[in-house]
């Protein structure tokens, strides 16, 4: 059903689930474990393709409702389709709209996992039905009805390597009668997603991830990943809540993780701290993808290795005069030239160049965290002595 692509697993892990494994897409190989950028408006906001590719970047992400909304799938589609569009050539991943779905209408995952609620947002989201998922455009007002053959269209006209079911991301303050029903919904989608997707007759262009629900219970989650076994999805997603706490967040991604059948890729959507990425990664996750590393380089948040917070913030004063590189250790452009105390600089300036600076130094320390976990499931060395030199436990 999916030609032109693979998923060959090369090596597992005696200890856990972890796994070594890659890929194949008609642009190109990825590697997992991987980590997935995401241009949620086909851009890396400061940096261009050329600079992700340095940084030994090999898939991105975009998403589906903010394209659709603007400039247009079939816009994109006019222009050769969105890796033309956007000068990559590498392999994409675009996720359904189902996100927005939740975030618009609950607030966003990672404001759940932090206790926080987002109520004075705008109303955009405006009804929830069997058929579908009415949104007011947040650019001007206007009305659309993402269902989820909408999105399986709107996905082949933007015509990514790897696409993704539509479904609905319930939040964690929901009941389990509510989850339960979500994610029955979802279910139905997914099956609606999966016949649009072999209506369209992708011939090896493109391939279909199905996503698990099912909240924080442990018999929705089983029920979920039953069902998605059960139907021919090259992959599989972890989506849905995932708890009001990492350590709930892992809870549940174990329980997911137990049942998914292991001969499809497997990504986690949403997640990127760096403990969450080996935790992950120990239960066989094999991609993830999050804003964080570049969102946090748009605030002056600089990623390092050993850091209880993971980061270091160069607008602190203690920057000001300081001729070291953000890590001595790291072969990024941006540590391979510039100092903290001009990073500092340029952050209290407001020059833009901080952003494009900071962000290949994010992005490079993402690659290399992914590089090194490969490695280390390659060599069959210990996961756990990795993650001690990578993050405070």
């Amino acid at each position: 059903m999916y030609p032109n692509f693979a998923f060959d697993i090369l090596k597992n892990d005696p200890k856990s689930r972890a796994r070594r494994a890659k890929i194949t897409t008609p642009h190109g190989i990825i590697e997992t474990p991987n980590f997935i950028f995401c241009a949620t408006k086909a851009s890396i906001k400061g940096v261009a393709p050329v600079d992700m590719k340095t940084a030994g970047t090999q898939i991105i992400l975009s998403n589906t409702y903010h394209l659709m909304v603007y400039p247009g799938s079939k816009l994109i589609q006019s222009m050769g389709g969105i890796h033309k569009f956007m000068g990559w050539d590498g392999p994409m991943l675009t996720d359904s709209g189902g996100f927005q779905i939740f975030s618009l209408g609950h607030g966003s995952v990672a404001s759940e996992i932090k206790g926080k609620r987002m109520n004075n947002r705008p109303q955009t989201l405006l009804k929830i039905t069997e058929e579908g998922a009415l949104f007011r455009s947040y650019l001007n007002g206007e009305k659309h009805f993402l269902t989820p053959e909408k999105s399986i269209q709107t996905q082949h006209e933007l015509g990514v390597d790897l696409v993704v079911v539509l479904d609905e991301c319930t939040p964690f303050h929901v009941d389990k009668a509510y989850t339960k029903k979500s994610m029955d919904m979802s279910h139905r989608w997914a099956i609606r997603s999966l016949k649009e997707f072999q209506r369209l007759g992708e011939g090896g262009r493109q391939a279909l991830y199905g996503i698990t629900q099912g909240g924080i219970y442990p018999d929705l989650r089983r029920e979920s990943t039953d069902f998605l076994n059960s139907q021919p999805f090259f992959g599989s997603a972890v989506g849905g809540s995932l708890g009001a706490s990492k350590e709930q967040m892992h809870d549940v991604v174990a329980v997911a993780m137990e049942n998914l059948t292991k001969d499809r890729p497997v990504h986690l959507l949403g997640i990127g701290g760096v403990r969450d990425i080996f935790n992950g990664v120990r239960q066989g996750i094999d991609t993830f993808d999050c804003v964080h590393p570049t969102r946090l380089a748009r605030h002056g948040g600089a990623l390092v290795k050993g850091q209880a917070r993971e980061h270091l913030n160069l607008k602190n004063a203690t920057f000001k005069q300081d001729n070291d590189p953000i890590d001595a250790t790291c072969g990024c452009s941006t540590c391979q030239t510039f100092s903290k105390g001009y990073l500092h600089y340029l952050l209290h300036a407001q020059e833009l160049l901080y952003v494009q600076l900071i962000t290949i130094h994010n992005v490079y320390f993402m690659n290399r965290l992914m590089s090194e976990i490969r490695e280390c499931l390659e060599k069959e060395e210990n996961l756990e002595s990795l993650e001690k030199q990578w993050c405070v436990i």
